[in-house]
């Protein structure tokens, strides 16, 4: 076989699937795997795949056997991204590029990028979306790093992208870690996306007693209108799923505790330390870390058996549910999108947040028929940053904001927990209410701490008449 343009270690599914997407798609690939039985039994198992997969045994082998500028891509768990690279330098020339395609905190990638490059290596950080499935047949990928690097592989990571019209889902974001940002917001709002899906599946387990099964087929027809996406599909499916053991509904034989890998908890340190709150993710994320306190919440259902839904709750219906639900769901997209463009203007990385959207619209978990029209409103002009104040966005949060309001009451006084649709209720109250209350919070601080406020007249560093009390107040802390 001749020389291959790109390399790939770590041949795990994740590693194996992408292996087999570039030679798919007509690219040569060397591969490697820490174990040579795994990288043998790899090629073996590959068919017609196998004349274009070249097995290495060692990193010097990988490193032979491609064309320069050398490039490759690291498929390994997030701990061993720097051994691996500590092991591949020492074969690498400048110029060459070391691509990180794992899930990465953005800031262990700008570390990294910074590193190589004082040895004269390209490193690039590549988000990779789309599951299984995605890597073998078409993944969103958003890569980060040396934009000259990029342009050496652009049309590979291309031809293996999935595609939206005919237009590939891959693009360069930025530098240092802006492509594995991207990729931390995009799984952000897959928390918040998939936690309110499950609050409606809630709401209509527990509050209006329907058979799991008529869920299913519920979401199957939501899938057909504007709520059309993956993840709407794939719960239609998982709640028709029938257990072959016992006969019953699969979810129902499902222990109700969620794992996460950290990718939704970065996102909202992220978001905190720029000064920004998506409490849409943030209530997915605690959603997920409460589930995992399950003994905890079975003793809880014990002590307060006895508490009763309130009256007044009122019925919800299956047109109510789907427009609280696309609400919900554009407030998330808003604070991801706001989140995006705060770190891009604090990373000097001039995202480009409509491409963003783009990339999303096909390969990808979050995947949405919403997404065309989102590119469209950033690419229009989003008016102060947000998502929902776009006029085709700000009609359909118009339209929806009732039905949201009623899903969190009914909810409230079912006893039932919505997170994240009580989160996205008070974020779009917020952000709709020209005159908040933090003006009390402002006079409080300024009372026990002298911190100062503005004045609605004009001017800064004013303070209240109570700087006696301030003082007072100071002498009995002390």
């Amino acid at each position: 076989m001749s020389q291959a343009r790109i390399g790939l270690i770590g041949l795990g599914v994740m590693g194996a699937n992408l292996s087999l997407n570039i030679a798919d798609n007509g690219f040569p690939v060397a591969v490697y795997n820490r174990t040579s039985s795994v990288t043998d039994e790899f090629v073996a198992s590959s068919g017609d795949l196998a004349d274009k997969l070249s097995p290495a045994h060692t990193l010097e082998a990988l490193v032979a056997s491609l064309t320069t500028p050398r490039a490759v891509i690291i498929m390994v768990a997030a701990g061993a991204v720097d051994a691996v690279i500590d092991e591949l330098k020492p074969h690498l020339d400048k110029g060459d590029m070391i691509i990180d395609a794992g899930n990465a905190n953005f800031h262990d990638t700008r570390r990294r990028e910074a590193a190589l490059k004082n040895d004269g290596l390209n490193f690039i950080g590549m988000g990779v979306s789309g599951g299984e499935e995605g890597a073998r047949f078409g993944p969103s990928i958003m890569a980060g790093g040396d934009i000259a690097s990029f342009e050496v592989i652009r049309d590979i990571l291309e031809a293996i992208s999935a595609k939206h019209n005919g237009q590939p889902c891959a693009d360069h974001f930025g530098p240092d870690g802006a492509g594995h940002f991207v990729k931390t917001v995009h799984n952000g709002i897959e928390y918040a996306d998939m936690q309110m899906i499950a609050e409606v599946y809630g709401l209509l387990r527990d509050g209006d007693k329907r058979p799991t099964a008529e869920i299913g087929k519920l979401f199957e027809a939501w899938d057909q209108g504007p709520l059309n996406s993956y993840l709407i599909e794939i719960s239609g499916k998982v709640l028709q799923a029938v257990d072959e053991k016992t006969g019953n509904p699969l979810v129902d034989m499902i222990v109700d505790k969620a794992g996460q890998k950290g990718t939704g908890r970065w996102t909202a340190i992220e978001a905190l330390s720029l000064g920004q709150s998506p409490s849409t993710i943030e209530a997915a994320v605690a959603g997920r870390s409460w589930s995992s306190e399950k003994e905890t919440r079975e003793a809880g259902e014990a002590i307060f058996a006895d508490i009763q839904p309130q009256a007044g709750a009122e019925t919800l219906s299956d047109a109510d549910l789907e427009k609280a639900l696309l609400a919900a769901k554009i407030i998330a997209y808003d604070q991801g999108i706001k989140l995006l463009a705060a770190a891009s203007e604090e990373y000097k990385w001039d995202l480009d947040l409509a491409s963003c959207a783009e990339v999303w619209r096909a390969g990808c978990i979050i995947r949405s028929a919403l997404l065309d029209d989102m590119a469209s409103a950033v690419r229009e002009g989003l008016p102060h940053t947000q998502l929902i104040f776009a006029p085709r966005f700000a009609q359909i949060i118009r339209e929806g904001s009732s039905a949201l309001r009623r899903v969190v009451a009914s909810a409230a006084l079912r006893g039932l927990p919505t997170p994240a649709f009580s989160n996205a209720l008070a974020y779009f109250d917020t952000m709709r209410m020209g005159r908040g209350t933090t003006d009390l919070i402002q006079g409080q601080r300024d009372f026990f701490g002298a911190h100062s406020f503005e004045r609605t007249d004009g001017g800064k560093g004013h303070h209240g008449p109570w700087a006696s009390d301030v003082a007072h107040s100071a002498a009995l802390t002390d």
